[in-house]
Protein backbone atom coordinates (compact mmCIF):
# COMPACT_ATOMS: atom_id res chain seq x y z
CA UNK A 1 0.00 0.00 0.00
CA UNK A 2 2.78 2.69 0.22
CA UNK A 3 6.35 4.24 0.98
CA UNK A 4 7.04 5.21 4.49
CA UNK A 5 7.72 9.17 4.14
CA UNK A 6 9.79 9.90 6.94
CA UNK A 7 13.91 10.66 6.63
CA UNK A 8 15.68 7.99 5.85
CA UNK A 9 17.41 6.32 8.84
CA UNK A 10 15.07 7.48 11.25
CA UNK A 11 13.96 5.05 13.65
CA UNK A 12 10.46 6.07 15.60
CA UNK A 13 9.38 3.60 18.63
CA UNK A 14 6.61 4.02 20.43
CA UNK A 15 6.11 1.71 23.39
CA UNK A 16 2.92 0.63 24.78
CA UNK A 17 2.38 -1.28 27.71
CA UNK A 18 -0.63 -3.60 27.51
CA UNK A 19 -0.79 -5.69 30.41
CA UNK A 20 0.80 -8.53 32.35
CA UNK A 21 4.11 -8.01 30.71
CA UNK A 22 2.63 -8.29 26.93
CA UNK A 23 3.52 -5.59 24.98
CA UNK A 24 2.85 -4.18 21.20
CA UNK A 25 5.72 -1.43 19.73
CA UNK A 26 6.25 0.24 16.60
CA UNK A 27 9.04 0.84 14.16
CA UNK A 28 10.01 2.70 11.02
CA UNK A 29 12.80 0.78 10.83
CA UNK A 30 15.25 -1.25 11.89
CA UNK A 31 15.36 -4.34 14.62
CA UNK A 32 14.38 -4.98 18.17
CA UNK A 33 13.73 -7.91 20.71
CA UNK A 34 10.54 -8.63 20.31
CA UNK A 35 8.65 -12.30 20.40
CA UNK A 36 6.56 -11.94 17.36
CA UNK A 37 6.95 -8.92 14.51
CA UNK A 38 4.14 -8.15 12.42
CA UNK A 39 4.80 -5.92 9.82
CA UNK A 40 1.94 -3.44 7.95
CA UNK A 41 1.90 -0.89 5.71
CA UNK A 42 0.33 1.96 7.66
CA UNK A 43 -0.91 4.13 5.00
CA UNK A 44 -4.14 2.36 5.00
CA UNK A 45 -6.74 4.41 7.22
CA UNK A 46 -8.85 2.74 9.03
CA UNK A 47 -7.04 -0.24 9.69
CA UNK A 48 -3.49 1.37 10.02
CA UNK A 49 -2.36 4.74 9.49
CA UNK A 50 -0.18 7.55 11.55
CA UNK A 51 -1.80 9.38 14.09
CA UNK A 52 0.85 11.95 15.90
CA UNK A 53 3.81 9.81 14.87
CA UNK A 54 1.78 6.75 16.01
CA UNK A 55 0.72 3.75 13.89
CA UNK A 56 -2.91 3.47 14.90
CA UNK A 57 -6.45 1.65 13.85
CA UNK A 58 -8.10 -2.00 13.72
CA UNK A 59 -5.14 -3.93 12.62
CA UNK A 60 -3.47 -2.28 15.52
CA UNK A 61 -6.56 -2.92 18.01
CA UNK A 62 -6.66 -6.41 16.91
CA UNK A 63 -2.66 -7.19 17.47
CA UNK A 64 -2.59 -5.34 21.16
CA UNK A 65 -5.11 -7.75 21.69
CA UNK A 66 -3.66 -10.44 20.41
CA UNK A 67 -0.04 -9.88 22.93
CA UNK A 68 -2.35 -9.78 25.92
CA UNK A 69 -3.65 -13.15 24.94
CA UNK A 70 -0.30 -14.40 24.25
CA UNK A 71 1.36 -12.37 27.23
CA UNK A 72 4.06 -12.12 24.54
CA UNK A 73 5.85 -8.87 23.00
CA UNK A 74 4.86 -8.12 19.45
CA UNK A 75 6.98 -5.53 17.10
CA UNK A 76 4.67 -3.69 14.45
CA UNK A 77 6.94 -2.92 11.84
CA UNK A 78 5.96 -0.04 8.96
CA UNK A 79 7.16 -1.98 5.35
CA UNK A 80 6.30 -1.55 1.58
CA UNK A 81 2.85 -3.34 1.32
CA UNK A 82 4.07 -5.28 -1.90
CA UNK A 83 6.32 -7.34 0.51
CA UNK A 84 4.41 -8.51 3.48
CA UNK A 85 3.50 -11.65 1.87
CA UNK A 86 6.81 -12.54 0.61
CA UNK A 87 8.79 -11.30 4.38
CA UNK A 88 5.82 -13.31 6.27
CA UNK A 89 5.98 -16.86 3.93
CA UNK A 90 9.63 -16.72 4.67
CA UNK A 91 9.47 -16.24 8.35
CA UNK A 92 12.75 -14.49 9.15
CA UNK A 93 11.87 -11.37 9.59
CA UNK A 94 8.43 -11.48 10.28
CA UNK A 95 5.83 -13.86 11.88
CA UNK A 96 2.60 -12.31 10.13
CA UNK A 97 0.93 -9.33 8.51
CA UNK A 98 -1.88 -7.18 9.40
CA UNK A 99 -2.72 -4.58 6.31
CA UNK A 100 -5.55 -4.60 5.46
CA UNK A 101 -4.56 -8.37 3.16
CA UNK A 102 -7.39 -9.53 1.24
CA UNK A 103 -7.37 -13.69 1.12
CA UNK A 104 -6.54 -14.74 -2.52
CA UNK A 105 -5.54 -18.43 -4.05
CA UNK A 106 -2.13 -16.79 -5.08
CA UNK A 107 -1.39 -15.28 -1.67
CA UNK A 108 -2.48 -18.95 0.63
CA UNK A 109 -0.30 -20.76 -1.21
CA UNK A 110 2.31 -18.65 0.19
CA UNK A 111 0.94 -18.56 3.79
CA UNK A 112 -1.75 -19.19 6.32
CA UNK A 113 -4.66 -16.46 6.70
CA UNK A 114 -7.28 -16.24 9.80
CA UNK A 115 -10.43 -16.45 9.71
CA UNK A 116 -12.25 -13.24 7.81
CA UNK A 117 -12.99 -10.57 9.74
CA UNK A 118 -13.97 -7.69 6.93
CA UNK A 119 -15.32 -7.76 3.60
CA UNK A 120 -15.11 -4.68 1.57
CA UNK A 121 -15.76 -3.61 -1.85
CA UNK A 122 -13.61 -1.85 -4.60
CA UNK A 123 -14.59 1.96 -5.44
CA UNK A 124 -13.24 3.81 -8.35
CA UNK A 125 -12.34 7.66 -7.18
CA UNK A 126 -12.90 10.40 -9.77
CA UNK A 127 -12.89 13.86 -9.77
CA UNK A 128 -16.23 15.53 -9.66
CA UNK A 129 -16.05 17.18 -12.88
CA UNK A 130 -14.54 14.41 -14.66
CA UNK A 131 -17.22 11.78 -13.41
CA UNK A 132 -17.13 7.87 -15.15
CA UNK A 133 -20.53 6.09 -16.87
CA UNK A 134 -23.04 5.53 -14.32
CA UNK A 135 -25.36 2.23 -14.14
CA UNK A 136 -27.65 3.48 -11.40
CA UNK A 137 -25.27 4.35 -8.24
CA UNK A 138 -22.62 2.31 -9.10
CA UNK A 139 -19.44 1.70 -12.15
CA UNK A 140 -19.32 -1.44 -13.77
CA UNK A 141 -15.44 -2.22 -15.44
CA UNK A 142 -16.35 -1.25 -19.28
CA UNK A 143 -16.89 1.88 -18.26
CA UNK A 144 -13.22 2.49 -17.41
CA UNK A 145 -12.19 1.32 -20.79
CA UNK A 146 -9.58 3.14 -22.62
CA UNK A 147 -8.66 5.35 -19.77
CA UNK A 148 -5.66 5.74 -17.19
CA UNK A 149 -6.52 3.77 -14.13
CA UNK A 150 -4.18 4.34 -10.88
CA UNK A 151 -4.07 2.11 -7.94
CA UNK A 152 -1.88 1.39 -4.94
CA UNK A 153 0.94 -1.56 -5.82
CA UNK A 154 0.52 -4.62 -4.84
CA UNK A 155 -3.06 -3.78 -3.64
CA UNK A 156 -6.15 -6.04 -4.09
CA UNK A 157 -7.20 -3.35 -6.80
CA UNK A 158 -4.17 -3.12 -8.78
CA UNK A 159 -4.44 -7.04 -9.11
CA UNK A 160 -8.05 -6.66 -10.33
CA UNK A 161 -7.52 -3.99 -13.27
CA UNK A 162 -4.06 -5.97 -14.08
CA UNK A 163 -6.45 -8.96 -14.60
CA UNK A 164 -9.27 -6.78 -15.77
CA UNK A 165 -6.57 -5.57 -18.47
CA UNK A 166 -5.14 -9.25 -19.62
CA UNK A 167 -7.63 -11.66 -19.23
CA UNK A 168 -10.99 -9.63 -18.06
CA UNK A 169 -13.25 -7.39 -20.11
CA UNK A 170 -10.72 -4.22 -20.21
CA UNK A 171 -8.36 -7.11 -22.50
CA UNK A 172 -7.96 -5.01 -26.05
CA UNK A 173 -8.78 -1.97 -24.95
CA UNK A 174 -6.30 0.88 -25.02
CA UNK A 175 -7.00 1.24 -20.56
CA UNK A 176 -3.47 1.36 -18.83
CA UNK A 177 -2.88 1.19 -14.80
CA UNK A 178 -0.91 2.62 -13.38
CA UNK A 179 1.13 1.33 -9.96
CA UNK A 180 1.46 3.66 -7.27
CA UNK A 181 2.54 3.68 -3.82
CA UNK A 182 -0.56 4.60 -2.02
CA UNK A 183 -4.53 4.66 -2.36
CA UNK A 184 -3.91 8.53 -1.12
CA UNK A 185 -1.15 9.32 -4.02
CA UNK A 186 -2.97 7.50 -6.08
CA UNK A 187 -6.34 9.97 -5.64
CA UNK A 188 -3.94 12.65 -5.63
CA UNK A 189 -2.92 11.59 -9.18
CA UNK A 190 -6.20 12.48 -10.47
CA UNK A 191 -6.01 15.96 -9.81
CA UNK A 192 -2.44 15.73 -11.19
CA UNK A 193 -4.09 14.56 -14.55
CA UNK A 194 -1.46 11.39 -14.64
CA UNK A 195 -4.14 9.09 -14.19
CA UNK A 196 -7.65 9.34 -15.13
CA UNK A 197 -9.40 7.20 -12.21
CA UNK A 198 -7.53 5.67 -8.74
CA UNK A 199 -9.52 1.95 -7.70
CA UNK A 200 -9.38 1.58 -4.43
CA UNK A 201 -10.84 -0.51 -1.00
CA UNK A 202 -14.03 0.93 0.40
CA UNK A 203 -13.07 2.67 3.16
CA UNK A 204 -9.67 4.02 2.16
CA UNK A 205 -11.80 5.32 -0.52
CA UNK A 206 -14.32 7.21 1.84
CA UNK A 207 -11.57 8.22 4.21
CA UNK A 208 -10.08 9.74 1.41
CA UNK A 209 -12.92 11.52 -0.42
CA UNK A 210 -13.97 13.02 3.11
CA UNK A 211 -10.93 15.05 3.11
CA UNK A 212 -10.83 15.74 -0.47
CA UNK A 213 -13.68 18.02 -1.20
CA UNK A 214 -12.94 17.77 -5.20
CA UNK A 215 -12.85 13.23 -5.34
CA UNK A 216 -15.67 11.44 -5.31
CA UNK A 217 -16.05 7.77 -5.40
CA UNK A 218 -18.60 5.09 -5.86
CA UNK A 219 -18.42 1.21 -6.21
CA UNK A 220 -17.10 -1.09 -8.47
CA UNK A 221 -19.06 -3.83 -10.07
CA UNK A 222 -19.06 -6.43 -12.51
CA UNK A 223 -22.13 -6.41 -15.52
CA UNK A 224 -25.12 -8.60 -15.26
CA UNK A 225 -27.02 -9.80 -18.03
CA UNK A 226 -29.47 -6.56 -16.70
CA UNK A 227 -28.83 -3.88 -14.49
CA UNK A 228 -29.96 -5.43 -11.79
CA UNK A 229 -27.57 -8.47 -11.80
CA UNK A 230 -24.66 -6.30 -11.93
CA UNK A 231 -22.56 -7.31 -8.78
CA UNK A 232 -19.71 -5.66 -6.34
CA UNK A 233 -16.10 -6.49 -7.11
CA UNK A 234 -15.91 -7.53 -3.30
CA UNK A 235 -12.61 -9.32 -1.20
CA UNK A 236 -12.60 -10.38 2.34
CA UNK A 237 -9.73 -9.04 4.93
CA UNK A 238 -7.70 -11.45 6.98
CA UNK A 239 -4.31 -11.52 8.95
CA UNK A 240 -1.47 -13.70 7.62
CA UNK A 241 0.48 -15.54 9.45
CA UNK A 242 3.58 -17.97 8.61
CA UNK A 243 2.47 -21.28 8.09
CA UNK A 244 4.80 -22.53 11.10
CA UNK A 245 3.66 -19.74 13.67
CA UNK A 246 0.53 -22.39 14.61
CA UNK A 247 0.43 -20.26 18.33
CA UNK A 248 -0.30 -17.37 16.72
CA UNK A 249 -2.45 -18.20 14.02
CA UNK A 250 -4.75 -19.52 16.75
CA UNK A 251 -4.59 -16.63 18.80
CA UNK A 252 -5.25 -14.09 15.97
CA UNK A 253 -8.63 -16.69 15.10
CA UNK A 254 -9.33 -16.39 19.24
CA UNK A 255 -8.94 -13.02 19.38
CA UNK A 256 -11.07 -12.15 16.18
CA UNK A 257 -13.78 -14.52 16.97
CA UNK A 258 -14.07 -12.45 19.95
CA UNK A 259 -14.22 -9.21 18.36
CA UNK A 260 -16.71 -10.44 15.49
CA UNK A 261 -19.25 -11.49 18.07
CA UNK A 262 -22.08 -9.17 17.28
CA UNK A 263 -23.90 -7.55 20.42
CA UNK A 264 -27.78 -6.61 20.47
CA UNK A 265 -27.52 -4.06 18.70
CA UNK A 266 -26.35 -6.27 16.01
CA UNK A 267 -22.80 -4.07 15.79
CA UNK A 268 -19.23 -6.10 16.43
CA UNK A 269 -16.45 -4.93 18.12
CA UNK A 270 -14.70 -4.82 14.71
CA UNK A 271 -17.80 -2.81 13.16
CA UNK A 272 -17.21 -0.45 16.07
CA UNK A 273 -13.35 0.13 15.59
CA UNK A 274 -13.45 0.85 11.81
CA UNK A 275 -16.68 3.41 12.72
CA UNK A 276 -14.46 5.35 15.25
CA UNK A 277 -11.61 5.03 13.45
CA UNK A 278 -13.80 7.07 10.72
CA UNK A 279 -14.63 9.41 13.05
CA UNK A 280 -18.04 8.22 13.30
CA UNK A 281 -18.15 6.57 16.71
CA UNK A 282 -17.60 7.06 20.39
CA UNK A 283 -16.84 4.91 22.51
Amino acid sequence: MHKVKSTLGIILFVFVTVGMGASVFFSIQGDKDSDYVVETNAFFAPFEFYENRKIVGVDIDIIDRVAKKLNKTIQVKNVEFDVIIDNVEAGRIADAGAAGLTITPAREEKVSFTIPYYTSVQYVIFNRNFPPTLRDDHVVWEALADYTLGSQIGSTGYIFVDDEIKNGVLSGTDTKIKGIDSHQLAADAINSHIVDYAIADELAAKFIIEKNPELDALPLYYSGATREEDYPVEESYAIAVNRSRGELLEAFNEVLGEMLTKDAGGQSEIDKLVLKYMGLYDE
